[in-house]
């Protein structure tokens, strides 16, 4: 990773996922800042991963040129708005993973001038297996965006998006698509249980069926809709689960699940 001076704004758990990955592509724990408010929390950072931290955030993004700002939402305002005059004078790139809190709430906390880039991560970020959507205004410019990016990627995949709307479909889809897939391979372990399964047999079936169907995804040029079709043979066993499936609705019903979703990420940031 390109040597970069970067300060962290809380080491929650997504917060702490992106050092361990920023320290696995390659960064120095002596490029790494955090600012963090909890004794015991700052102590560990030391102890685990080497990296400093302050419960002054001033001094944690003195020299930094990129803040990461992964407090909870309603802290947002409180965390930046001391940093307000310090941020405006260097112009480090703000990068926030504060679900719902729009890029024009964070230029007004941050003071204009200063390059914002909003991201939305999902959990898998935890195991270095995210998807990351983001989004930055058509002003900032390639290299604050570039910078951000290389973050992001230190925990999984990234995907850009045009529009700060899509951010909502991206929570949608990747930010609490991890649910559906549990729900799914939950309800498949209940299914087989039922077809006579033992609990433990059910939920290893499952487990390693979503494990490796996902593996099978991430392969180079996979087609979704192509590797469905691979496994489905005419008149077979899948194409009978299938066709249960697709009478019984499962793409509306996925449709609407993510439409409901997407319209709480926007209820959620005050937005109709």
């Amino acid at each position: 990773m390109t040597p970069r001076r970067i300060a962290l704004l809380g080491a929650g758990n997504m917060g702490r996922a992106l050092l361990g990955g920023l320290l696995r592509s390659g960064a120095r724990p002596e490029w790494l800042t955090v600012g963090e408010s909890l004794p015991a929390a700052r102590a560990q950072l030391q102890r685990e991963l080497g990296v400093s931290a302050s419960a002054d955030n001033l001094a944690a993004v003195a020299e930094a040129q990129l803040v990461i700002l992964a407090v909870k939402p309603d802290q947002g305002a409180a965390v930046l708005a001391p940093l307000r005059a310090a941020l405006a004078r260097n112009r480090p790139v703000l990068l926030s993973v504060l679900a719902g809190v729009r890029s024009r709430q964070l230029v007004q906390w941050c003071g204009a001038g200063v390059p914002v880039v909003r991201a939305m991560p999902n959990r898998p970020a935890l195991l270095n297996a995210g998807i990351t959507g983001l989004y930055a205004p058509p002003q900032v410019a390639a290299p604050a965006r570039t910078l951000a990016e290389e973050v992001m990627r230190a925990v999984g995949e990234t995907v850009w998006v045009e529009a700060e709307d899509a951010l909502d479909a991206v929570t949608a889809l990747s930010g609490s698509g991890p649910a559906y897939c549990f729900l799914l391979a939950e309800c498949m372990a209940e299914a087989g249980e039922r077809l006579g399964l033992t609990h433990e047999a059910a939920q290893r079936l499952a487990r390693a069926t979503l494990h490796g169907a996902g593996v099978m995804a991430q392969a180079p040029g996979a087609d979704l809709a192509q590797l469905r079709a691979e496994v489905t043979s005419a008149g077979g066993t899948t194409a009978a689960a299938l066709d249960v499936l697709e009478r019984s609705d499962l793409r509306g019903a996925l449709a609407r699940a993510l439409a409901a979703a997407a319209a709480r990420s926007r209820e959620l940031a005050g937005r109709t």
